[in-house]
């Protein structure tokens, strides 16, 4: 099967190191893949390198075998969408138009928004249960609230990849599971192809097929769950003692840490 998203060899980071070293990657169309590992291994580094928010300095990254340095940005930002961790920030909008900003790729220049970007827009609202916040400004809502919008506003987007960085961080478990819930029948329904990063391992587990484990900004592991959700895999990396059994519901691999001594 043709890659979707091609990253081959990539070296990237910050002020000149390298955080990402010679890590490569296939992200098959639609894939729900999740990037976990621990702080400091380069999780965002790798996304925000896919999302072209940093430079690539060696090796490179092929969206549907096209150079995505190369690409246009209206046309990247038509297929690809990102939603950043940080989601902090002074909005004097409110919800309704920032979601609509997830349109500005797919019109001209000057354009104003049509009746079918409206409802669109109000579509991404509905699916993130956010219908009801469209008429509050964003510096109103809670940080739970303001993620859902912000899903929202990629979700508007249309695009055929979506990235996101930990976007169960600010929500509670009931929040986290309809999040998910939404992501995974999008990629099922819509074959959206996904790729997050994630530190609940639990989580990763649960949704995604693909599970991509890094480790000092080279890639450790990378496969279905099963194969690199183990406890071994996990205590070399995390350093961490840890029990893996089997979920009962997901049948997918369920980890359960060790307390250490008191």
């Amino acid at each position: 099967m043709k890659a979707l998203l091609k990253i081959d060899n990539l070296n990237g980071g910050y002020y000149g190191q390298d955080i990402i070293r010679g890590v490569s990657l296939d992200i098959e169309r639609g894939d729900f893949m999740g990037i976990i590992g621990p702080n400091g291994s380069g999780k965002t580094t790798l996304l925000r390198l896919c999302s072209r928010i940093l430079a690539i300095r060696a090796g490179g990254i092929y969206f549907d075998k096209a150079d995505i340095a190369r690409m246009g940005l209206k046309e990247f930002c038509r297929k690809v969408a990102f939603v950043a961790q940080d989601i902090s920030g002074s909005f004097s909008l409110s919800v309704a138009e920032l979601v609509l900003m997830g349109r500005i790729p797919h019109l001209k220049r000057l354009q104003f928004e049509t009746k079918k970007d409206l409802a669109i827009a109000e579509e991404a609202l509905a699916l993130t249960g956010s219908a009801g916040l469209k008429d509050k400004m964003i510096n109103e809502l809670s940080a739970g609230e303001r993620q859902r919008v912000i899903i929202a506003r990629a979700l508007a987007q249309e695009p055929v990849l979506l990235l996101l960085d930990e976007p169960t961080s600010h929500l509670d478990i009931g929040h986290q599971i309809q999040i998910m819930d939404l992501l995974k029948k999008l990629n099922h329904r819509n074959n959206l192809t996904i790729v997050m990063v994630l530190h609940d391992l639990n989580l990763a587990s649960a949704y995604c097929n693909r599970i991509c484990l890094l480790d000092g900004g080279k890639i450790s592991r990378e496969g279905a769950p099963e194969e690199v959700l183990t406890y071994q895999n996990i205590e070399a990396v995390y350093k961490t003692i840890v029990v893996v059994n089997v979920n009962p519901v997901t049948k997918k691999p369920n980890v359960i840490l060790v307390p250490g001594e008191k």
